[in-house]
């Protein structure tokens, strides 16, 4: 049985999620002098050569180093050659042992894709593999998740992580999903949720990026998700099954891999996988 969070208590735990993180002077030099395409690999080149080691492996990247390095000021869970996160670790690490990314012939759409898992997918030679955001230099196409360009019925495969958090209306953004999925096709969605609350917690006058910090986690949050995150995904026509992937796993492989983040307030990295419930 889980509590139910209060807004106070939330508000205590969001804030000291993720302390306010200002990038050096030498990190925004840096940024400024290096084309954001190009920055991923050159700056990974550089942090793998001073992490060399064979402490901890990356499944992103296949890299070995002496540790994972600090994200955003805080606690090490960054790979150093490809820049992946815990949640992106896992996620790879699911795509290649839970489903048939690696081996069917798919056509795959990647939301806001991430560096290390753009460069997994992209490689198979199984997937025609498209990416989107609406302003990431990463991405193949520049798109709104809310108005997505492509015909209904488009992919297979659509894989979106944690972006539902920072979209206007993510109600709107899943009906986007399900209309360019196939009707036999699957959503592979990962958002952070607070086990702690039964609803989903959003407030519309909370715009200030210091405030949306406090109340949502981070500045850059629109909302709190809750354990309704799976009922919001069924109503736009999905039929949801919610895998605890870390749960599965050994806790050396956890440890080596760097697969579990480091968080009181989104402790979990669960996998949700939804499929279109209605033939169009």
């Amino acid at each position: 049985m889980f509590r139910e969070a209060s807004s106070a208590t939330t508000d205590r735990t969001a804030a000291a999620e993720r302390p306010s993180y200002e990038p050096s002077w030498q990190r925004r030099v840096a940024r400024g002098l290096v084309p954001a395409r190009i920055r991923p690999q050159l700056f990974g080149a550089v942090r793998s050569a001073l992490h060399r080691g064979h402490e901890v492996h990356c499944p992103c990247c296949g890299g070995e180093f002496d540790s994972f390095i600090a994200h955003r000021g805080v606690h090490p869970g960054r790979c150093p050659r490809c820049g992946s996160l815990e949640r992106h670790r896992l996620l790879i690490r699911f795509l290649r042992e839970r489903t048939d990314l690696f081996e069917a012939s798919l056509d795959l759409l990647h939301i806001a894709p991430e560096y290390g898992l753009q460069r997994q997918l992209q490689s198979l030679e199984n997937l025609s593999y498209r990416s989107a955001d609406l302003e990431s230099p990463l991405a193949m196409d520049n798109v709104d998740l809310l108005d997505l360009p492509y015909p209904d019925s488009s992919f297979d495969v659509v894989l979106c992580s944690h972006v539902l958090e920072h979209v206007e209306d993510d109600r709107l953004a899943l009906r986007e999903i399900h209309r360019v999925l196939a009707c036999d096709g699957r959503a592979i969605l990962m958002s952070p949720i607070d086990p702690a609350r039964a609803a989903t917690l959003e407030d519309p006058t909370v715009t200030a990026p210091a405030d949306r910090h406090r109340v949502f986690g981070q500045s850059d949050h629109l909302r709190l998700y809750g354990r309704d995150f799976a009922e919001r995904v069924a109503a736009a026509g999905f039929a949801v099954e919610t895998v605890a992937y870390l749960g599965e796993l050994d806790a050396g492989k956890i440890a080596r891999e760097g697969l579990r983040r480091e968080s009181d307030l989104f402790p979990n990295d669960d996998v949700f996988i939804c499929r279109p419930l209605q033939a169009r």
